[in-house]
C-alpha cells in the first residue's frame, strides 16, 4: 500500500514538471465583432493559468501604433469613463467609427513556466447609411451620352445604390429594351444615348443593412431634340464672320492699309458685297494738306467708272 502512494505521488511529480504540462492559455469567444454606431462592443478574453492565481491583465490597441487600453489596473486615454472590464473581458460603451481597428489582450503568468499568452480581437463600428449626394443633370438632348452620379462614403460597410425614375425601381437585369446600364457599387447610372422617354424625375437611395435606407432629394431631368436648324444658322453666320476676317487679314498682309502705299487697285471683300478701289484714296487726306495740291476742274475727274476715285 506504501509502494502504492509513493508511485502515485513520483506520477504526480512528473505530471507536474513535465513539458506537456498545460501553460497560460488565452483565447477569445468572438474574436471578430461587429457592432452598429453608437451600441456596446464586448471584447472577449477568456485564459487560463498553469500556477499564477492573479496573473497581469493588459489590453493594448494595435496597428500603426500600439497603445494601451487597459494597463496597470486601469483604462488609458479616453476608454477611461467609457469601457469597463470583467475578468479579462472589456466591453466598450457607444462606440465610434474611430474605435474601429486591433486589439490584443494579453496575460502575464509569472509562476507558470510559459509567462505571457494573448489573443487578438477586430472591432468594426458599422454605420448607417447618410444622404447619398447625387448628381442630376436637369437637361440634356436627345442622343447624348448621360451619367447620373450617386455617393455616400460615409456608411460602412460601403452602400449599394438602386435608383427610381418618377418613383419607379430601375431595374438592373439587362434586357434588350433597356438604353442604361447601372452599376450598384458605384452608384453611376449611364445612358449611352438619352431620348425624349428618358425624361423625368430621377433620385438615388443607398443601403448597407444597417440602420434605414437614405434617398437624396428627387430632380427633374428634361431630354430635348437637337434643333438643327438653330445649329445650321449658326454655322453660316459663323462662316460669314470668319470669311469677312480673312479678307481684312489677307488685305492687310499685302500692305494695303500702309502708310506710303499708292496707285495700286485690290479687291476688299465685304460683308454687303465686294467693291473694287484704289489705294490713292486712302491717301487724299495726305495729298489735301500738300500747299501743291489744287482741286480738279473737270466734272468729269468725278465722274464713276468701274474703278473710281473716292
Amino acid at each position: 500500500m506504501e509502494q502504492l502512494e509513493i508511485c502515485i505521488f513520483s506520477a504526480f511529480l512528473i505530471l507536474l514538471h513535465s513539458p506537456n504540462a498545460v501553460p497560460v492559455t488565452v483565447s477569445s469567444g468572438n474574436p471578430r465583432v461587429e457592432v452598429p454606431e453608437n451600441a456596446d462592443a464586448v471584447l472577449s478574453c477568456v485564459f487560463k493559468t498553469e500556477r499564477d492565481s492573479a496573473p497581469r491583465i493588459e489590453w493594448k490597441r494595435t496597428g500603426k501604433d500600439v497603445s494601451f487600453v487597459y494597463y496597470d489596473g486601469k483604462f488609458s486615454g479616453d476608454y477611461a469613463g467609457r469601457a469597463q472590464i470583467d475578468g479579462a473581458t472589456v466591453t466598450l460603451y457607444k462606440v465610434t467609427q474611430k474605435d474601429t481597428g486591433e486589439y490584443r489582450c494579453e496575460v502575464s503568468a509569472t509562476q507558470d513556466r510559459v509567462k505571457l499568452g494573448e489573443t487578438n480581437i477586430t472591432l468594426k463600428v458599422l454605420v448607417p447609411p447618410h444622404t447619398p449626394l447625387c448628381e442630376i443633370p436637369s437637361s440634356a438632348v436627345t442622343g447624348s451620352t448621360v451619367e447620373l452620379r450617386c455617393s455616400d462614403k460615409q456608411s460602412v460597410p460601403p452602400a449599394i445604390y438602386t435608383w427610381y425614375k418618377d418613383n419607379n425601381l430601375l431595374s438592373v437585369t439587362r434586357w434588350s429594351n433597356i438604353t442604361y446600364t447601372l452599376d450598384t457599387n458605384t452608384g453611376t447610372l449611364r445612358f449611352k444615348t438619352v431620348s425624349r422617354a428618358d425624361t423625368g424625375q430621377y433620385r438615388c437611395v443607398a443601403s448597407n443593412g444597417v440602420g434605414v435606407p437614405k434617398s437624396c432629394e428627387g430632380k427633374h431631368m428634361k431630354i430635348d431634340d437637337v434643333n438643327v436648324a438653330v445649329i445650321i444658322a449658326v454655322v453660316v453666320v459663323v462662316f460669314i464672320i470668319l470669311a469677312c476676317s480673312l479678307g481684312v487679314y489677307y488685305a492687310y498682309r499685302q500692305g494695303y492699309f500702309r502708310k506710303g502705299h499708292s496707285g495700286r487697285s485690290f479687291w476688299i471683300p465685304q460683308c454687303h458685297g465686294i467693291s473694287h478701289i484704289s489705294s490713292q484714296t486712302l491717301h487724299r487726306a495726305d495729298d489735301i494738306n500738300n500747299t501743291n495740291y489744287s482741286p480738279p476742274q473737270d466734272s468729269q475727274d468725278f465722274k464713276h467708272t468701274k474703278s473710281f476715285m473716292l
